[in-house]
């Protein structure tokens, strides 16, 4: 599966374009819209970069994830014909194009519940949802519906109706043929209807070569929808509190032992051998820059997130250090930006992108935890013959680790440089390395 080998970038277009918060229903295409995204295209590359995960791009509401029309881009973004061009030069330097596949609920807006909200019983789509039309709503539509966790704004679709079921299958299909999208990441799929998911990913197997289906899921056991018939990957929230939290409290035993519980050798291990998808922050989470209480820390972070089992996410803007707090608010965390910057972090995590692409050992390899304490970590990944130990020392002073590497010298493949684990490896303080020994 590609996406095992990727590196993901991630944006939240409708603020990445600065849109308006509503959607009048008159509004112009934005220019030049989403189309913006494709100057950005050498910094992704520089970035190492080689798939973006676009956030709702559907006509909506409001925030995108109320959609209005899944066939229809939304206008304040731009076209199906100008995000068509765009998804081809991203294909064309190399870059996947992955989609939110937002199946749960829709926007009020959505056409068929406008209907239902016209015609009452009547309406042919009465059964899209689950309606009661002897009860009411904060809406005061003289009828009750299920709303996503009590977000009326949001229409619960019914997955169980054939008819639903068809028109996202159709609408997935259009996605592939007019964009040429290469896999869906599914908004709060862990409240999708398991059967659903199970029809999505067989549809999905047969609509195009090694599409890739990642599901969101805030805690659990992913195994619930990662498995052979539902998704390949899921959202890894666990260990994105623990990349963070494990730092800000100088206590590198919470990340360790959470990958040990993850993805260690051992046969109760939960993901052993599977990718998930990992970050530090996204469109709904305080941003990494921020909720770190030392920015010395951002370097050590990202080598962990690119050197652990998974699939690396980044977050448009994260890259150069881009603050941004929950409590302030969604627009806090989606901004526009005018330009992509270039800094010290910025050329950090090309390098480990550069130099996860390379590894099949960091791509692929399985996890084996070699030195923990409470401000390092030196991890091994290994795959077909390849070792690569993952080395972090988090603290203010250098560190010299003794452990048996098991080879006596290697390169570091971050840097470059050649590295002699004979005497003890010297750490200097906020430091990594991805040693590639020989």
């Amino acid at each position: 599966m590609w996406a095992y080998e990727s590196n993901f970038y991630q944006i939240y277009p409708l603020g990445f374009c600065g849109a308006p918060k509503d959607n009048d229903g008159s509004s112009a295409p934005a220019e030049p819209g989403l189309s913006r995204f494709a100057e950005w295209i050498p910094h992704l590359l520089n970035l190492g970069m080689n798939a973006v995960y676009f956030c709702p791009i559907f006509e909506s509401d409001r925030h995108g994830y109320d959609t209005r029309d899944y066939r229809v881009i939304d206008r304040r973004l731009g076209t199906n014909e100008s995000f068509a061009a765009l998804c081809a030069k991203l294909h064309k330097n190399g870059i996947r194009v992955v989609l939110d596949g937002v199946f749960n609920h829709v926007g009020r807006g959505f056409w068929a519940f406008q209907d239902v909200l016209k015609n009452r019983e009547s309406s042919p789509y009465r059964d899209w949802f689950h309606i009661n039309f002897g009860g009411n709503n904060g809406y005061n539509d003289g009828l009750w519906y299920e709303g996503w966790e009590g977000h009326f704004e949001l229409v619960k679709l019914n997955l169980n109706n054939e008819d639903v079921v068809r028109h996202i299958f159709s609408c997935i299909e259009g996605w592939v043929r007019e964009f040429d999208i290469d896999g869906l990441r599914l908004d709060v799929a862990y409240c999708l209807d398991r059967g659903f998911l199970s029809r999505l990913r067989s549809f999905c197997d047969g609509l195009k070569k090694d599409f890739f289906l990642v599901g969101e899921m805030i805690g659990g056991d992913y195994n619930q929808i990662m498995n052979d018939g539902m998704c390949h990957s899921a959202t890894n929230y666990e260990c994105r509190k623990g990349l963070y939290s494990s730092l800000n409290s100088m206590n590198l035993f919470e990340i360790g032992h959470s990958l040990q519980r993850q993805f260690g050798k051992e046969q109760w291990c939960l993901y052993r051998g599977k990718h998930l998808l990992s970050f530090v922050d996204n469109h709904d989470v305080t941003r990494a820059a921020t909720i770190l209480t030392q920015k010395e820390h951002l370097p050590p972070l990202y080598a962990l997130l690119f050197g652990m089992p998974g699939i690396p996410c980044v977050y448009y803007g994260s890259e150069w250090g881009a603050q941004g707090r929950k409590e302030d608010g969604d627009d806090a965390l989606r901004p526009c930006f005018d330009a992509p910057q270039e800094n010290e972090l910025t050329e950090w995590i090309g390098k480990l992108a550069g130099a996860r692409t390379g590894s099949k050992a960091l791509c692929n390899g399985d996890f084996t935890i070699l030195v923990m304490t409470n401000r390092q970590l030196i991890f091994e990944r290994s795959c077909d013959g390849e070792r690569v130990l993952v080395a972090v020392n988090a603290d203010s002073a250098p560190y010299t680790a003794h452990f048996n590497a098991n080879a006596g010298r290697a390169v570091d493949l971050i840097s470059g440089k050649a590295h002699d684990f004979g005497g003890g490896s010297e750490l200097p303080p906020y430091s990594a390395y991805f040693w590639l020994t020989e």
